[in-house]
């Protein structure tokens, strides 16, 4: 198994970048910090737990690039022959990928984001058709190379070791970050890469919302009766999406399509990141969460959305956490279940079970949370 780890993938997400890339230093200056060796961690030592399931040799690059990771987790790895500078770039991603298929690994599993994926993507153009699989740590992860979590892509590891996974081609997508930071959704097919395909494991790409009369109508029935239910005295937070921005369109107030706003008696915050949020709400009894899942993906958490911490979603509570999704999206969810990837196995663990999702006017479905 060839491991690359992006360093730096995801530390835009809780300080409310919408994404790292050209903006590192900013996010730094916000108090962001790594993300990607956690997930790399975990996934590991998830895979180490199992490692009698599957002979399994880790080929990775030097130092914080997944070597320190890989021996952290019990592994005896080999170590490619890379000089990787203290604030790693595209230009080592490349380098360690066309490393791995001299080195003829069998599988390049890379912890990081769309970025990362496409950065992959160009350097195996006419170079090789090796699969590749992500440990998601990005902000959006809007490709379908990604598994759904860091124990998901174990799973979908240990069966292509045990050739028990078929592979597919999945998309990776070229988010303009400059855009959604804008608050314009501007992702595009960038191309193709070779994946394991373990059903329910990986995430697929996102579906973007049918812009419909129906659609549209869906959306204004189930942000009427949200907002017939609203407590005049309570913190409302607004997550990213069309259904969740119709709902501040009844409102009569202004929402970020790809942000996480603030809507307290009539009044908003606009693209607030982790820090605001803890410092804004008052009085976390009185606090709630409205979301919208990501189309096709069905993730709920964990994509687009990371300035809603563990620690804040711990703050409101499941109780308090309003699902909201058009009948149409829901039927494009693969399986039917909404999935959660908070980087915390604790609030992930607290959040699964079944759950009600707000589909029309007072119309509820019962859906899996996992």
């Amino acid at each position: 198994m060839g491991f690359i780890v992006n360093p730096v993938a995801g530390m835009g997400g809780k300080v409310g970048l919408k994404g790292t890339d050209n903006v590192l230093k900013e996010a730094i200056r916000k108090g962001a910090e790594p993300v990607a060796p956690k997930r790399a961690t975990e996934f590991l030592q998830k895979l180490k737990e199992r490692s009698d399931e599957a002979n399994i040799e880790v080929l990775t690059c030097p130092g914080i690039m997944g070597q320190e990771e890989a021996e952290a987790a019990g592994f005896i790895v080999q170590t490619l022959p890379l000089h990787i500078r203290s604030q790693t770039s595209a230009v080592d991603t490349k380098a360690a990928v066309e490393h791995l298929v001299a080195a003829k690994a069998d599988l390049i599993v890379f912890v990081g984001g769309d970025g990362t994926a496409k950065d992959i993507f160009d350097t195996m153009q006419g170079l090789s058709t090796l699969p590749v699989l992500g440990v998601p740590s990005g902000v959006k992860m809007y490709s379908g190379v990604f598994a759904v979590s860091p124990v998901d892509a174990v799973e979908v590891v240990l069966a292509f070791a045990q050739k028990n996974a078929q592979i597919t081609e999945s998309e990776v997508m070229d988010a303009d970050e400059n855009a959604i930071r804008r608050d314009t959704f501007s992702v595009k097919l960038h191309g193709f890469l070779h994946t394991p395909f373990v059903p329910l494991h990986l995430q697929g790409s996102k579906m973007i919302s049918p812009e419909t009369e129906n659609e549209r109508d869906n959306q204004t029935a189930i942000a009427k009766f949200i907002s017939e239910g609203m407590e005049p005295d309570a913190t409302y937070i607004l997550g990213p999406g069309s259904t969740v921005k119709c709902l501040a369109e009844l409102l009569s107030v202004d929402k970020t399509l790809l942000g996480v706003d603030i809507y307290r008696k009539g009044k908003v915050v606009l693209d607030v990141d982790e820090k605001l949020l803890l410092s804004e709400v008052k009085d976390w009894s009185k606090a709630w969460i409205i979301l919208s899942p990501i189309g096709h993906q069905g993730i709920l958490l964990g994509r687009g959305n990371q300035q809603i911490s563990p620690q804040i979603i711990k703050n409101v509570g499941r109780e308090r956490i309003l699902v909201l999704a058009t009948k149409s999206k829901l039927q494009s969810i693969e399986g039917n279940v909404l999935r959660i990837d908070t980087g915390d196995v604790e609030t992930d663990e607290m959040l699964r079970g079944y759950g009600k999702v707000v589909t029309d006017y007072r119309e509820w479905r019962l859906v899996e949370i996992r």
